[in-house]
């Protein structure tokens, strides 16, 4: 009835959320299909006879609605930068001789088990002006990976994402088996912490929707989803991130200043006060130099 790829809603809940069909697999009776979130980071499995199969003009408008909210917040997100007013208290005494200063907003090395959407953050990164490196690994990869790829790459800010979810039946929050990738943010953030313990050193934001914030906090991370176990958008990351790089590096960010600037909010992201990652250096190299 249905193949991979195609977009779907699910019946049982109102056909809320779009999904991608990206698993078929047979059950007995009925097949079971896995499913992921299109503007969500959410995984689900149900079965076909939950499922309908969503139009092409659906798709479209839902899509079109999404990327009015995102292109909103991306602009209240420049509107908010601090970065043009430090840069002139910076370069007030010393710009006298005609030099000019450089500054240096946070790097990101973005782990993500979605290709689809790593690609959509890597771009967005890009529209912001920041420095980033993006890896699809799946989530169950990422604890085995994530040493050596910040030996690597040295990032100021750390994001761990995909997928997640509570299985369906598994009513307990505060058991880790409940969710479906949680436990392998919980041990990729506490591999990151073996390679830099210094929250200010180092930035984390690990989870996807209806992770289980509290482990992941507590095994360092300095930003984490989903405090009331909602979902959360696809691009939240990106907008975590925008925040922290471009925060002065003598400011302390609190948990508001962060979180005011997601889609989604308090509900779905939390955190911790966090230091800023933006430099301001000074003189800058002339375009030419005379030996």
């Amino acid at each position: 009835m249905f193949k991979v790829g195609d977009i779907v809603a699910r019946k049982s809940y109102g056909n809320d959320i779009l999904f991608k069909v990206v698993e078929i697999k047979k059950s007995g009776k009925e097949n079971m299909v896995t499913l992921k979130g299109i503007n969500y980071r959410i995984e689900a499995d149900a079965p076909e006879s939950d499922l309908a199969l969503q139009s092409d003009r659906y798709i479209s408008e839902n899509n079109e609605r999404f990327c009015r909210a995102i292109e909103k917040k991306c602009q209240e997100a420049i509107a908010s930068r601090e970065t043009g007013k430090l840069k002139k208290l910076f370069t007030r005494d010393t710009a006298k001789d005609g030099s000019r200063d450089f500054s240096r907003p946070g790097k990101v090395l973005h782990i993500d088990g979605d290709n689809d959407y790593l690609d959509a953050c890597l771009e967005k990164y890009k529209s912001f002006g920041i420095e980033a490196v993006g890896k699809y690994i799946a989530e169950k990869e990422q604890p085995g990976s994530i040493y050596k790829l910040l030996q690597e790459n040295r990032p100021d800010i750390l994001v761990l994402t995909g997928h997640d979810g509570l299985i369906k039946g598994d009513n307990n929050i505060n058991d880790i088996n409940s969710y479906r990738n949680s436990k392998y943010y919980i041990s990729a953030v506490k591999e990151a912490r073996r390679y830099e313990s210094d929250l200010d050193s180092l930035t984390i934001f690990a989870g996807a929707c209806q992770s289980m914030y509290n482990e992941i906090i507590k095994a360092g991370a300095n930003f984490a989803s989903a405090p009331y176990r909602v979902l959360i958008h696809a691009l939240d990351p990106v907008f975590i991130c925008q925040k922290i790089a471009f925060a002065s590096i003598d400011k302390i960010l609190t948990p508001l200043d962060v979180i005011s600037g997601t889609i989604t909010g308090y509900k779905g992201i939390g955190g911790i006060q966090t230091r800023g990652k933006y430099r301001n250096g000074y003189p800058s190299e002339p375009s030419s130099l005379q030996p």
